[in-house]
This record gives structure tokens, sequence and C-alpha cells, in this order.
């Protein structure tokens, strides 16, 4: 009996462990061909960070991050948060990042993650997914696929954040 119950009970620590997520220190490059270090730039940012994982070729990713740059002013001001589009576009549809941003024109910071290694440490299967980050690296909203007003939810989220 009571090997069972140590069992379980790693069980159930390492399953609480699992859910508190925070940000890997993975390196990425901007559209600039800068390279942004993931945790760096959550570390140094003034307020909470919002990683939005989207790709070219994903009609709900994009309709979600055109609608959240009508937001993103003011969310920016309200709350400090800084938006982040990670593309996963892989090394073939790529070069069709820049040219869709530019013409959308997104007033945030664009990171490429062609090989998927922040997507994969982030543990996103599928696109689009949204991950809410505080100061101190730590994931605390995320929320995957999009339907429109699912921003309301995330506003409450920035909104609950910054009264901490």
């Amino acid at each position: 009996m009571m090997p069972k119950f140590f069992l379980l009970s790693f069980v159930i620590l390492l399953s609480l462990g699992l859910c508190a997520q925070d940000i890997p220190s993975i390196e990425l490059k901007d559209l600039g061909d800068l390279t942004v270090d993931t945790r760096a730039f959550v570390e140094e940012s003034e307020g909470p960070v919002l990683f939005c994982f989207w790709a070219t070729w994903c009609s709900p990713c994009k309709r979600e991050l055109n609608n959240y740059a009508d937001l993103y002013p003011d969310w920016q001001e309200e709350t400090g948060v800084e938006l982040v589009a990670v593309s996963i576009d892989d090394p073939r549809s790529m070069m069709r990042v820049k040219p869709y941003v530019n013409s959308v024109g997104w007033e945030y910071k664009v990171l490429l993650d062609p090989n998927k290694a922040f997507a994969r440490a982030m543990q996103v299967n599928n696109v689009p997914h949204t991950f809410l980050v505080d100061q101190e690296g730590h994931v605390v909203w995320q929320h995957n696929n999009y339907a429109d007003g699912d921003e309301e939810e995330l506003y409450e989220a920035l909104l609950k954040l910054a009264e901490k």
C-alpha cells in the first residue's frame, strides 16, 4: 500500500510542476534579422508579454493578430503589455512572413521560429496558441485556437495581471 501512495504522490507533484510553465531561453530572429532571446525579452520588458504563435497559412491566426492590432495601443497604454507574434512558418514559407506583416501594418514585434524550437518548448501543437507571461517569465494565461470575441477574455486576463 505504501509504495502506491508514494507513486501517486510523485505523479501528482510531477503534474503540478508541469502545469506551472516558464518561458525558456530560445534565440529567434526578428524581421530585421536581429537575434532575440525569448527569456531575456520578457525580463527586459516593462510589463507582461503576450506570445502569439501563428503562421501565414493559418486564417484564424491572422484574424486573431489583426484584431489584436486594433486593440494593442489601448492594451499597451492600460497594462504595459508587449505583444510578440511568433511565426512558425517553415523555411520554405518563411519568406511570406515579412511581406504579410508589412501589408497589414502590425505595430508589434514579430519573431521567426522556422525550426519550431520555441513552439516545442512551449508545447504548441497547433496554432493559433497564445501565452500571457508575467515579468518573472511565468505563463499566467494561455489560449488555443481563436474565435471572434476571444480578445475579451484576454483583455480580462491582462487587467487582472495589471492589478497585481
